[in-house]
């Protein structure tokens, strides 16, 4: 069979999939999608491409996708669903990876490291000006405690904070055992002294933290997001951020990737990385590596364990 990969993939994982189907690696863009997809059993993507209601309709051959990944938003999962296309994901490749990245953002949010250093490089020693806070006996708020939100939990907890979240889809006791404990919305981020979020984009979670949300936060409280941008309504984030009423934001993701003319770019007190949450070399090749595990099996008939639309199976 034939395997189409549009997004680039480790080594390793082409080479698993080379040794028993025939793999083409193109950096294609829509159209080129539509004029190829035809000819292909299976299709992996990362974030990049978008796997439409069109691209699925022409992909007549086509058994599976597969998202080097987490999120699936990129792909028509009903639409694929409707077709009998499966659809795989690798959700356990990035969690340490985001994770880590999410207590970073933390950090240098408390103590002021970006910051800081841009000062030093211009020859100034600021001591007074860059006194920071401690992570210890703060409150952290999930928004979102699922695979992500539970190692920044644990994380957290090391540090010695206190850590609620807001997730309706957590059992209590399932939060009880990871150390923490399950609250409403406004309860959270009234609470919270740092808000994560590590929700999935889903109808429900987009727009999820607007101008109400952010204005129940305290003044001296930060958010850090490094789930979806669509979950934070970035104009009322920064708008937020430069009236004062929050007293910094980490972003990794944004509304529309890059985020050009987007107000958060010149905000005050926000910190902004390029979507580097996956970026480590352990996390890309953990994706590689299950992800042409799940496109093999699909491709020889068995039920992958990472299957986003099991209605589609069989």
């Amino acid at each position: 069979m034939k395997v189409l990969i549009t997004d680039g993939l480790e080594a390793e994982a082409v080479a698993a999939l080379r040794a028993a189907h025939v793999v083409d690696v193109a950096d294609l863009d829509a159209k080129q999608l539509l004029e190829a997809i035809s000819r292909y059993e299976a299709l992996i993507v990362r974030s990049r491409t978008k796997v439409t209601k069109e691209v699925l309709g022409r992909a007549g051959a086509l058994k599976v996708v597969g998202r080097s990944g987490v999120g699936v938003d990129n792909i028509d999962v009903k639409e694929a669903t409707a077709r009998k296309v499966l659809v795989v994901n690798a959700p356990t490749a990035s969690s340490v990876s985001v994770a880590e990245l999410a207590i970073g953002h933390m950090l240098n949010l408390y103590r002021h490291l970006a910051e800081a250093d841009r000062s030093m490089k211009e020859g100034k020693w600021e001591k007074k000006r860059f006194e920071g806070r401690e992570l210890a006996g703060k409150t952290l708020g999930l928004v979102g405690s699922g695979r992500i939100g539970a190692e920044v939990a644990r994380r957290a907890i090391a540090f010695g904070m206190r850590v609620i979240s807001y997730d309706p889809y957590l059992p209590p006791e399932a939060a009880a055992k990871a150390g923490f404990a399950l609250v409403e919305k406004e309860r959270l981020l009234q609470e919270a002294d740092v808000v994560s979020v590590h929700a999935a984009l889903t109808p429900e979670t987009i727009g999820l933290l607007g101008p109400r949300e952010l204005s129940l936060m305290k003044r001296t409280a930060v958010l850090v997001n490094c789930a979806r941008g669509e979950i934070v309504q970035e104009g009322a984030l920064a708008e937020a951020l430069r009236a004062g009423a929050i007293a910094g934001a980490a972003l990794d993701v944004y509304e529309k990737e890059p985020p050009a003319g987007s107000p958060i770019l010149t905000a005050p007190n926000a910190v902004l990385t390029p979507h580097l949450g996956a970026s480590t070399h352990e996390a890309q090749a953990r994706a590689g590596a299950i992800i042409a595990d799940q496109v093999l099996k699909a491709l020889a008939g068995a039920r992958p364990e990472f299957l986003v639309n099991p209605d589609a199976y069989g």
